[in-house]
């Protein structure tokens, strides 16, 4: 036990009687609402520690609750992008497969429209790892009936001929290829000119006299004479014309009708029997204008 000296004693036993008076009043005395003094004093001492302690835990558990969530938010995303990654991965073969029967229904109408032409649907299977020659592999081969230097072609122009023939599989020479060429002729004046590939995206129309007069968007046929096509078979069109003053022939350049660098589907000719434009036309007539804005009103006010 501590001692005090006795000058303080006095002191300190006054302080302790006020201290003890002053809680005996804080007892007795009532403030608003019948609530003691002694009760306040109390309330205000510990709301502090109160508001502390309830910012804490507050602080506490939504903290805790927001880690929970974020966790929760980032596994809900970690399964939205594989879901959105799921979807864009059906969604790319769905348009695949609408492109493939795009291509496909044009060949069949390609078909039905020159039926009496014999000839052979395939598909391209792969291609020459060469990269200086344009060659395709194709899934006919001699047991379908395919036999070398055979036309291929699609609907939208002649794509090459063949090269060589397996059981069941065929080389197709494409015709951008710098070995591949074929027979020509310019549409609108008939002038007939053998028509090579450059290794590039276009071809080369050769020994075209600078005084014929050829003009870009001319469209270039087949002429037949090359005994591989049949003749008036779309080939390209002319994307040059221009004379060469070394020599008395025009540097003519052609783009090609078929789509020679993204091909998939192609039909081979068996024979070069010519094929009628105006049969194709008839199966795939060419929609009806709409009537004018003013044969519309006439008709709805009879």
């Amino acid at each position: 036990m501590i001692a005090i000296p006795s000058r303080h004693k006095s002191l300190t036993l006054l302080a302790g009687i006020i201290v003890a008076q002053v809680l005996l009043l804080a007892v007795q005395i009532k403030r608003e609402q019948q609530v003691r003094l002694i009760r306040v004093w109390a309330v205000e001492l510990i709301s502090p520690v109160q508001r502390a302690g309830a910012w804490a835990v507050y602080k506490i558990e939504h903290g805790w609750g927001g880690y929970i969530g974020l966790r929760h938010a980032m596994q809900d995303n970690e399964a939205l992008r594989a879901e959105l990654g799921r979807l864009k991965v059906r969604n790319a073969e769905l348009e695949g497969r609408a492109l493939e029967a795009d291509r496909l229904a044009g060949l069949l109408n390609f078909r039905n429209a020159h039926a009496e032409v014999p000839m052979a649907a395939a598909r391209v299977i792969g291609a020459s790892p060469d990269p200086g020659s344009l060659i395709v592999y194709i899934n006919r081969g001699s047991r379908d009936g395919i036999r070398r230097n055979m036309g291929v072609i699609t609907p939208d122009g002649v794509v090459g001929k063949i090269l060589a023939v397996y059981p069941d599989t065929s080389q197709v020479l494409l015709l951008g290829d710098k070995e591949s060429g074929v027979g020509a002729l310019l549409a609108a004046t008939r002038t007939q000119a053998p028509l090579k590939g450059t290794g590039g995206p276009q071809l080369s129309l050769d020994y075209v006299s600078n005084d014929e007069k050829v003009s870009v968007g001319e469209a270039v046929l087949t002429s037949g004479q090359d005994r591989i096509f049949p003749k008036d078979l779309p080939v390209g069109t002319v994307v040059e014309a221009t004379p060469d003053r070394k020599t008395p022939f025009m540097q003519i350049r052609v783009k090609p009708a078929a789509h020679l660098d993204r091909l998939e589907e192609v039909l081979v000719l068996f024979t070069q029997q010519e094929l009628d434009s105006k049969k194709e036309a008839e199966v795939n007539p060419a929609p009806s204008p709409a009537p004018p804005a003013a044969a519309k009103t006439q008709a709805n006010t009879r």
